[in-house]
């Protein structure tokens, strides 16, 4: 009896999967396919090239202080390199906290990634859902960067259709 009932859930279970109606979006095509993605990814890189030119000008400071502290340490007192080795010390926090707050999940890069970005996500997202409501899926798939989607057929990927929807 047990068999029978297992074997029931698990032929019920097969065909509420078989029946389900799935598309795939390649969400990163989508994206690409929007100028204004486009314009704020280039904004956003160029901002971090910026940044990160800011962090290794800090990063150097450090390593000549550093440098110039290793040439006269032999002839410093013990209490001079301990003030030197204090400054280097302080030096390095300041550039990694500086790193931090522009490269950090709260900082500056991250705030305006989501400044610039989060409405176009939301928007494609919703382009998606209004296009699956449409045409009925019940599943949608994003095949963008996606290691374990394993096969997909052409006749379910719908990324043509949901650019076309948000144009």
């Amino acid at each position: 009896m047990k068999k029978m009932v297992l074997t029931l859930a698990l032929v019920l279970v097969g065909a509420a999967a078989m029946a389900q109606n799935c598309i795939v979006v390649n969400s990163e095509k989508v994206f690409k396919s929007i100028a204004a993605y486009n314009t704020a990814i280039e904004e956003l890189d160029n901002l971090a090239k910026n940044y990160q030119e800011w962090v290794d000008a800090k990063f150097e400071e450090v390593e000549k202080l550093y440098n110039s502290y290793q040439q006269q340490k032999a002839s410093l007192s013990a209490t001079t390199r301990q003030q030197w080795e204090e400054v280097i010390l302080e030096k390095e926090q300041q550039a990694n906290q500086y790193q931090e707050e522009l490269f950090g999940q709260e900082g500056t890069l991250m705030k305006q990634r989501v400044e610039k970005i989060k409405p176009i996500q939301e928007k494609v997202f919703a382009a998606i859902e209004a296009y699956a409501k449409q045409v009925g899926a019940d599943v949608v798939i994003d095949s963008s960067n996606n290691p374990t989607l394993l096969y997909r057929s052409a006749a379910v990927d719908r990324t043509d259709a949901v650019i076309a929807a948000l144009k």
